[in-house]
């Protein structure tokens, strides 16, 4: 099950470089590349909004 970002998201940027496998596109607000995303949650650990969820 990979995260999502979910509208909370404010481009802070805290998350794209805590990925440790590059899967988070940077924009007006951030996304994950689900087929890249192996769930490990060092996204979400680190957003101060908690927009990275896990996908349902």
């Amino acid at each position: 099950m990979a995260y999502v970002i979910n509208d909370s998201c404010i481009a802070c940027g805290a998350c794209k470089p805590e990925c440790p496998v590059d899967c988070i596109e940077e924009g007006a607000v951030y996304t994950i590349n689900a087929d890249q995303c192996i769930d490990c949650g060092s996204c979400a650990a680190v957003c101060p909004v908690g927009a990275p969820n896990p996908e349902d």
